[in-house]
């Protein structure tokens, strides 16, 4: 896991031409008016999701990981915290689905806080619980720019 400021991106470059890609993305597109959805910018090897949603109660966050990319998240206005723990100390409790890339976790992790303009990267040893309020519920626009291992 990796979190930083957009401004300092290019810190990053060295880090995959995938990883790079993405932050360039952010970095420069206008975010703000996009609208919800994927869009694709290296089809299936490199895609971004808009969401705009609501933030929700710790209690209510769900812990995931996935294997086939990795999911830069951006977060463009607003601020959620974010849970973070190593894949290895949790427990499965919905086995790994293929077509969505996706398994369900469940354990004890840290927590980061994720303002606008601020990146956070997970790998798929990485698992997060994303959306999670600060204080109440609030919205947010997030990116999460998926890149392919």
């Amino acid at each position: 896991m990796l979190i930083d400021h957009i401004r300092c991106a290019g810190a990053y470059t060295g880090m995959g031409s995938g990883i790079a890609q993405a932050l360039a993305f952010l970095a420069s597109a206008p975010l703000a008016s996009l609208p919800v959805g994927r869009h694709d910018l290296a089809g299936d090897r490199l895609f971004a999701r808009i969401q705009d949603y609501t933030t929700k109660p710790p209690d209510a966050g769900v812990w995931e990981a996935h294997r086939r990319y990795i999911d830069v998240q951006y977060v463009v206005s607003g601020a959620e915290r974010m849970g973070y723990a190593p894949l290895d100390r949790l427990t499965v409790t919905q086995p790994y689905d293929e077509a969505k890339d996706l398994v369900l976790l469940a354990g004890e992790g840290d927590r980061v806080t994720a303002t606008a303009g601020t990146f956070v990267v997970f790998y798929p040893h990485d698992a997060h619980m994303p959306g999670l309020a600060l204080g109440g519920p609030a919205p947010v626009r997030k990116v999460v720019v998926k890149v392919a291992v």
